[in-house]
Order: structure tokens, then C-alpha cells, then sequence
């Protein structure tokens, strides 16, 4: 009587012992899986936020345009083309430039 008693109770904790260590582990797979879903919702967030941006940005140029007109004329003067840069590199070059043909005026007149 009492070896039955030992016998199952050592068989009821291994069962539990081995369920626990089962579930613990099929936890641990789904927090794993829920910060990598989490990381992948702040990238969407972040991605669906800037598209809202440039989709009312592009989409209102109207908008643009009227508080373009409230701005004094005076003080708002449009960029010309020529004054918009692709690279850093393409600026530099027309400064050189520049540079280049001041001294050589400077040098004329002297």
C-alpha cells in the first residue's frame, strides 16, 4: 500500500514536471514571437506615418498655394531651378566656379 502510494505520487509530479517544462517552453516561443511581431508593427507604424505625411503633402497643393499667397510677396521669392542642388559635390563645384571667376575678374581689373 504504501509503494503504491510513493509510486503514484512520483508519477502525478513527473507528469507535472514534464507539462510545466512544455508550457514554459511554448511561452517562451510566443514572447519571442510576439517582440519580433512588435518590432515589425513599430516599422509599419512608422512607414504608414510618413506615408500620411507625403500623402497630404502631395495632396494639397492647393492648400500649399494659399499659404504661399498669405505670405508677403515681398519676403516669399521662389527658388530657381538653377539654384537647386542634386549633391553636395554639384554644389561645391559651381562655388569653385564662382570663386574661380572672381579672381579672375579681380585680376582683370588690376
Amino acid at each position: 500500500m504504501f509503494k503504491i502510494k510513493i509510486l503514484t505520487s512520483i508519477f502525478i509530479f513527473s507528469i507535472l514536471l514534464i507539462v510545466t517544462s512544455i508550457i514554459k517552453n511554448q511561452t517562451r516561443e510566443t514572447e519571442k514571437k510576439i517582440l519580433y511581431l512588435g518590432k515589425i508593427i513599430k516599422i509599419k507604424e512608422k512607414d504608414l506615418n510618413e506615408s500620411q505625411l507625403d500623402f497630404s503633402y502631395l495632396s494639397s497643393p492647393m492648400i500649399i498655394h494659399d499659404k504661399i499667397k498669405l505670405i508677403d510677396n515681398e519676403r516669399y521669392v521662389t527658388m530657381e531651378y538653377s539654384k537647386i542642388f542634386l549633391s553636395m559635390s554639384s554644389f561645391l563645384d559651381l562655388q569653385n566656379r564662382l570663386a574661380i571667376q572672381r579672381n579672375q575678374n579681380e585680376n582683370k581689373k588690376k
